[in-house]
């Protein structure tokens, strides 16, 4: 599996290439399915580019990117504490929503996960649990009941070092154990991502890329889109696990 990260909290300032509106969303999710995506991590946003859990906003992201996709291409969307802070508000913002996501992340090392994992799973849709490198994530979730009822865990490495990014990423793995015998996504981000998504191929998990993990290419180039970006880990992901043979 290689999941599609669209966007991430990056904003226009990260430059026009990150698409933000639901329209050049669904434009840039299609072209990435197009070039091998086969899931997707979207964060939608408000008309002035910030993440939001709002219904009406999420409403818009998810139908136009649907309408442009197969039905096959799962579409998710991120619960971050920095889209709603207060735990309470994030649970009733799902509560809320009147077109729902196939999954959503959820970061166990930030207040009120349980219940808005909880949340989720009450509503049926499949919740991502974001592990992060760095955070007692890893220990909050092993001690979790909601653990074997996850869909996958999203292993993020958030040592940005190239030269590190691969350590700290088998430190996190080690750490996490069995994972309640979930599937484990492993991905980096910025400097950290492209070495820790050869890890991915090496050690044959599903990863992800995308503008919200990395804004370059592989050889240091400017990446140009979501689609380049796919393009880019097929082929690294490909050579990676070929020598992990």
């Amino acid at each position: 599996m290689v999941q599609l990260c669209v966007n991430g909290a990056r904003a226009s300032a990260d430059g026009a290439v990150v698409p933000l509106s639901p329209e050049a969303v669904a434009d840039s999710v299609a072209e990435a399915v197009a070039a091998g995506a086969t899931d997707v991590h979207v964060h939608p946003k408000t008309p002035c580019g910030r993440d939001t859990l709002s219904a009406r906003v999420l409403a818009a992201t998810l139908e136009a990117v649907r309408a442009r996709v197969p039905a096959s291409v799962p579409v998710g969307v991120t619960t971050g504490a920095w889209a709603e802070p207060d735990p309470a508000a994030r649970v009733a913002r799902i509560r809320s929503w009147t077109v729902l996501p196939d999954h959503a992340s959820v970061n166990w090392h930030e207040p009120g996960a349980e219940e808005t994992a909880a949340a989720l799973i009450e509503r049926g849709v499949g919740v991502e649990a974001g592990v992060w490198s760095g955070t007692d994530g890893a220990a909050l979730f092993l001690r979790s009941p909601l653990g074997p009822k996850v869909l996958r865990v999203l292993a993020e490495v958030t040592d940005t070092d190239p030269a590190t990014a691969r350590g700290s990423a088998r430190t996190l793995l080690s750490d996490l154990g069995p994972a309640h015998g979930r599937p484990v996504l492993l991905h980096g981000e910025d400097g950290g991502a492209w070495p820790v998504l050869r890890l991915a191929g090496r050690l044959g998990l599903a990863t992800r890329i995308g503008l919200e993990d990395t804004l370059f290419l592989p050889d240091g180039g400017r990446a140009v889109s979501n689609a380049a970006l796919v393009a880019a880990c097929l082929g690294e992901y490909a050579s990676a696990r070929r020598d992990g043979r």
